[in-house]
């Protein structure tokens, strides 16, 4: 059983007696003897953290010391976008074929150089999940989310080189390049590691709703290290990243920097927008019917309204079929609602469509070959750890996406990748 943020609020609201242990009462026994573990496990670590054992983690200071963190600017970093003439437009009809959609540059620069000197700490947040959290030390960060937009967010704020460890979707040799790569403390996809997060002895954890289990950030916390719950941009998708930046930086005690940087991230997703419409038919009856699915072995969910897919296929000037049929959430799909659907272009992660075999074994999968898409054979893949990140890097993967999917011809392949196709 996964509780969200908002589920553990109502648990502990006032005028609900029990309510969080009705909660706990939920939890399946296999989890309770999980966190038991995960107690034992933090005791121990809380043991070593107060007799001055707390450096014999994997990263020690001499990290910090050799991490160079890229040059800091306050202009807006535009990606690279092809100029393409009104007659070399296609409609969508005419587009066959597959894409994959790769971003052009993945260094992320920082708003301002010697940040930890512009830091107003201790501070105090409200976190998401309820309870307040003060924040003394930022040297050692932990920032953990499913798409990696909480670490990104960190180094966009010029903390990169304090990040200590990592989540499977961040990788920090791509944010900072030249840098090595940092331990991974998330263990089977999303779920947290606490053995790992010990042994690193984080000074503050910056972390949502999208990973857990819970009871290792509550643990976490109870064993004296601050845990900040950030709102989870995946609903607002798009509009997200700026409201997630903040609350970041507000939890370094960077508010001043964070407000900077968010300025900066949406100017350069406004004009990426606008480049990327004028890629886009002019009439938008004549825009591309888009769907996003997550596709895992022989079976495939829809991206709806509210899932962060809806304002990504809308920021890349594609009609999002799912809004339009007022489907919401993630949830799996079939045939026959596909087919009605006609998508004329279907997005996916590469992961994904690997797992099912590639291109040829995804047509065979229900209903999909029945679809526009399907028949043109137009589907197109994006990085799973860039494509939904929702951070500094939006505008990069709208213009690398919104390409692919409108002038597939004029899509950036890197050299590597190009030689491959060429072999």
């Amino acid at each position: 059983m996964k509780l969200n943020s908002r589920a553990w609020r109502r648990a502990e609201e006032p005028g609900r007696p029990g309510g969080l242990n009705r909660a706990l009462r939920r939890v399946p026994r296999r989890t309770k003897r999980r966190a038991a573990a995960t107690a034992a496990l933090l005791a121990v670590g809380l043991f070593l953290w107060n007799n001055g054992l707390h450096n014999v983690g994997t990263l020690n200071a001499a990290h910090s010391q050799q991490c160079v963190p890229p040059p800091a600017t306050s202009a807006a970093q535009l990606p690279n976008i092809p100029d393409v003439p009104s007659s070399e437009k296609r409609p969508v009809s005419k587009i066959h074929g597959p894409t994959t959609a790769y971003t052009q540059a993945s260094e992320i620069r920082p708003i301002a150089d010697f940040a930890d000197q512009q830091q107003t700490l201790p501070v105090t947040v409200t976190s998401d999940d309820g309870p307040e959290q003060t924040v003394r030390d930022t040297s050692r960060i932990l920032a953990l989310n499913q798409n990696g937009g909480l670490a990104a967010a960190v180094v966009g704020l010029g903390l990169g080189c304090n990040l200590v460890g990592r989540d499977v979707s961040t990788q920090m040799s791509s944010l900072m390049p030249g840098q090595k790569e940092l331990p991974l403390v998330t263990q089977n996809g999303h779920e947290l590691n606490a053995e790992a997060i010990l042994n690193l002895a984080p000074t503050v954890v910056l972390t949502d709703s999208t990973i857990g289990p819970y009871d290792v950030q509550l643990q976490l916390r109870n064993a004296g290290i601050p845990v900040v719950f950030i709102p989870s941009a995946t609903e607002d998708g798009v509009q997200g990243v700026s409201p997630q930046i903040v609350a970041v930086a507000k939890a370094l005690g960077l508010q001043d920097a964070g407000e900077q940087l968010a300025k900066r991230v949406d100017k350069e997703i406004a004009e990426t927008q606008k480049r990327i419409q004028a890629l886009a038919p002019d009439n938008p009856a004549d825009r591309p019917r888009t769907v996003f699915l997550y596709l895992r072995g022989d079976i495939y969910y829809w991206f709806g309204k509210g899932s962060g897919a809806d304002s990504l296929i809308q920021a890349i000037g594609g009609r999002d079929v799912a809004t339009e049929v007022g489907f919401a959430g993630m949830s799996p799909t079939n045939a026959e609602a596909l087919v009605k659907a006609a998508p004329d272009v279907i997005l996916v992660m590469t992961k994904g469509l690997e797992s099912v075999g590639g291109i040829d074994e995804a047509l065979k999968l229900p209903g999909i070959a029945q679809t526009p898409a399907g028949k043109h054979r137009r589907i197109v893949d994006m990085s799973d750890y860039e494509v939904m990140s929702f951070g500094p890097r939006t505008a990069e993967v709208i213009a690398a996406l919104g390409t692919a999917v409108h002038a597939p011809e004029y899509a950036y392949v890197p050299q590597e990748k190009s030689a491959e196709a060429d072999a």
